[in-house]
């Protein structure tokens, strides 16, 4: 096996290309067209992107929802500062996070949020360096949450939006995501309407995005890195549609979104069908990897040397993704979380 090394993954990236706010149209940013067959990459707006799809095409939405998964909160008896950010629900109350400073959180060490709204029992460490704490609160815990958390955005992001809505999809369901699946902010309903109206079929997948996707490469060798596990889950109608579409050689099943792959992808067995079902995923998909059912991906722009982009790349080929993304520079091309999206077909 060829080594792979992280520093194949990078590119330049000015600074001022990092999209701060979302456009006021979801639809209207803009959309690179990038075809796996070598033809001429293509600059299009993202309502354009219901002329690259036809009947029968299923397109495959994370319809997760992203939660007030931010904590801030103070040490019980030293009144030192802490941030929580939740991770991954094992259970009703018990919950795997990330605790900055992490001195301040060692097992068996009481935690205050809220005035006293919440509290958290720190029970242990986990292997990626987070903790697991235990909460009570005198309300319902996902009440509290509700109202002493704060929606959790990217480090690049240096201000909320006006519109916290603007960081979830219009079709966004199932809470769980401490980060949005950014492909699917493009959508509208009515565009999806429009898809629909085409014969396309639109199903939904459920993965909660956790600190498998957005953890960062830190190891020299990409074949070396260990993704985090996050929940996914397919329903028996999603799979089905999707088995379908796998018998009819003029289908294509599109993702909308590095995470919805990876659920298609883990939920897929070795003929290239889905299995409907739930379960924790820490499937890492880097260039070598033979999709078993994805064949178009809708994306948005990565940062560099992170599993997304490699992710894309085993997709369109790392030549021709890293050409795109410098062709994405050169034409001004918003970056990241509200940035421009690009379509793999």
């Amino acid at each position: 096996m060829s080594i792979l090394k992280t520093t194949d993954f990078d590119y330049y990236l000015p600074e001022d290309l990092i999209a701060q706010d979302p456009l006021p149209c979801r639809d209207q940013s803009r959309l690179m067209v990038v075809p796996k067959n070598g033809d001429q990459i293509e600059h299009k707006r993202f309502k354009d992107i219901a002329d690259y799809l036809r009947p029968g095409d299923v397109l495959v939405l994370n319809d997760t929802r992203v939660i007030p998964a931010r904590l801030w909160g103070i040490k019980e008896g030293s009144g030192g500062q802490v941030e929580v950010l939740l991770l991954t629900r094992r259970e009703e109350n018990l919950w795997e996070v990330l605790v900055r400073p992490g001195r301040r959180a060692r097992a068996g060490t009481s935690l205050l949020f809220g005035d006293g709204l919440l509290k958290g029992m720190v029970l242990e460490n986990t292997d990626a360096g987070g903790r697991i704490i235990r909460f009570e609160s005198t309300v319902p815990f996902d009440e509290a949450l509700s109202r002493i958390g704060k929606m959790p955005l990217p480090p690049y992001i240096k201000k909320y939006p006006e519109d916290p809505g603007r960081y979830q999809t219009v079709y966004a369901r199932k809470e769980g995501s401490v980060a949005a699946p950014t492909a699917g902010l493009h959508f509208t309903g009515e565009l999806l309407d429009r898809i629909r109206a085409l014969g396309v079929r639109v199903v939904t997948v459920v993965l909660h995005v956790g600190l498998g996707t957005f953890r960062p490469v830190q190891v020299e060798d990409v074949h070396h890195h260990h993704m985090h596990g996050e929940y996914y889950e397919i329903s028996e109608d999603a799979a089905g549609v999707i088995n379908g579409a796998a018998l009819d050689p003029g289908s294509r099943v599109i993702a909308v979104g590095t995470t919805t792959v990876r659920c298609l992808e883990s939920g897929a067995d070795g003929e290239g069908r889905v299995r409907a079902g739930s379960g924790l995923t820490d499937i890492f998909i880097y260039p070598g990897y033979s999709f078993k059912v994805v064949q178009g991906l809708v994306t948005n722009f990565h940062l560099p040397r992170s599993t997304l982009i490699m992710m894309v790349s085993a997709m369109a080929g790392r030549e021709r993704v890293l050409g795109a993304y410098r062709q994405a520079v050169e034409k001004g091309y918003r970056f990241f979380s509200f940035g421009d999206a690009m379509l793999i077909l």
